[in-house]
């Protein structure tokens, strides 16, 4: 499986929700005793390890608040290196 890594822009966040909704593998929430510099309780990553690169946050989100790093597989490392 690929691993990936979120990079959140926490001011940018509004709090909407809709990146948790759709996270499959279910590691986004929001923050419960934080807030934004706007004021909004931003969305937080809470199982880094878990994260597959898939970027489905960053496809729904309207405020462009994600930057997604996606791994390669091992595999496909000796490939490119033929």
């Amino acid at each position: 499986m690929a691993r990936g890594k979120v990079v959140i822009r926490e001011d940018r966040c509004k709090g909407c929700g809709l990146c948790v909704s759709v996270c499959p593998v279910e590691i986004l929430q929001l923050a419960e005793e934080r807030f934004n510099v706007k004021g909004h309780t931003p969305v937080e990553v809470t199982d880094p390890e878990k994260c597959t690169g898939c970027a489905m946050c960053a496809t729904i989100c309207p405020d462009v608040v994600f930057t997604v790093y996606r791994r390669r597989r091992k595999r496909e490392r000796k490939a490119a290196g033929r």
